[in-house]
């Protein structure tokens, strides 16, 4: 994001220059010119989202921020799989649609996109970097039923998870099952940030006894959120558009369920389409192929050979890695090193 930090610099110095009460329309006037501007600089806004951040110019750094570390996340939990995210890191913004079929693959993408921009939002809350929000001050100085005390700066779960939704959700317009899909899927990875919340404490006390404590929530490291996300991934639901008569919007329900038009759960992950098996390169299902991919001879998991490879083979790759070793001063001055090597393999796709 440094494009945009280029942007922002120039009027911030500007506006440091505007301390007098007689230039309050000045300071207002370049405020909303530098909000424009930086606003028409970022790539694949929508309409909305460009309103949206026009009105917080400081919240985009870390939406683009937690963007980024959703696709991070995704990455590092497929990374033995067939589909790695690869075709979601290879878009040229971190606002676009993820070119996908209505997979679970999918399903899992636009969750730890969504969760990415609520932790990051929320974590910019409570450094102080978004001028709108700061810490949750709701529970300060309450006691608890364990008699520990609220206190300390408490996530601001709810409004990093109220702005994700009226930024992340502003893309899907269209009404269809596809926009559906991505809207319940964007809830369930803003839902599993609060989920995973944790408690931090703080003891207080003559020489470190624990007469008093006090607690407060905060958030945890993201790549929890993604393992949470995973076994959500692992256990995502088939799901139809349900157009009731009594209902003027259609609504999604369980494809394989005894009891009519049941929902799925919130906090379920749920997809439209069987996942293809990613073994070709094929745009149109979002699948990129395991040619070329790395993969572990020796491993009978996902990233065995047998199963990356899709039962094409792999190649071989012999290396001699060389390195000095076993280094030793002598008085005076000199240091001998012996001369190490390892010979290694990789195997690669065919």
């Amino acid at each position: 994001m440094t494009r945009i930090y280029r942007y922002v610099i120039p009027y911030v110095i500007i506006l440091a220059t505007l301390n007098s009460h007689t230039h309050i329309r000045a300071v207002s006037s370049v405020v909303a010119l530098g909000a424009n501007l930086l606003c028409s600089r970022v790539p694949g806004l929508t309409a909305r989202q460009r309103r949206i951040c026009t009105k917080a110019p400081d919240a985009i750094v870390s939406i683009s921020e937690g963007s980024r570390t959703g696709i991070r996340e995704c990455q590092h939990q497929f990374r033995h799989h067939r589909w790695n995210c690869s075709l979601m890191a290879a878009g040229s913004g971190v606002f676009g649609h993820v070119v996908l079929i209505g997979s679970r693959e999918a399903a899992y993408a636009y969750a730890v996109a969504s969760a990415g921009v609520t932790y990051s939002v929320t974590a910019s809350c409570a450094r102080g970097n978004i001028s709108t929000c700061g810490c949750d001050d709701r529970k300060r100085g309450r006691y608890s039923a364990s008699g520990w005390k609220w206190g300390g700066c408490s996530a601001d779960i709810n409004f990093g998870i109220k702005f994700a939704r009226k930024f992340v959700d502003a893309r899907e317009v269209e009404g269809d099952a596809r926009a559906l899909m991505n809207l319940h899927n964007n809830n369930a990875g803003r839902r599993a940030v609060k989920k995973t919340l944790k408690t931090e404490c703080k003891c207080h006390g003559v020489s470190g006894s624990c007469t008093m404590k006090t607690c407060w929530k905060t958030l945890p490291p993201f790549t929890n959120i993604g393992r949470h996300l995973l076994k959500k991934y692992n256990k995502a639901k088939p799901v139809i558009v349900h157009r009731s008569r009594r209902r003027s919007s259609p609504y999604l329900r369980l494809r394989r369920t005894k009891r009519r038009a049941r929902r799925p759960r919130k906090s379920h992950l749920v997809y439209l389409e069987k996942s293809p098996n990613y073994c070709d390169m094929n745009l149109a299902t979002g699948s990129l192929g395991t040619v070329g991919r790395r993969c572990n001879r020796t491993s009978r998991g996902g990233d065995g050979c047998d199963l990356l490879c899709c039962g094409r083979g792999y190649n071989t790759h012999q290396y001699t890695r060389k390195w000095q070793c076993n280094c030793k001063f002598y008085w005076c001055c000199y240091v001998h090193c012996h001369t190490c090597q390892e010979e290694t393999e990789e195997y690669t796709c065919k």
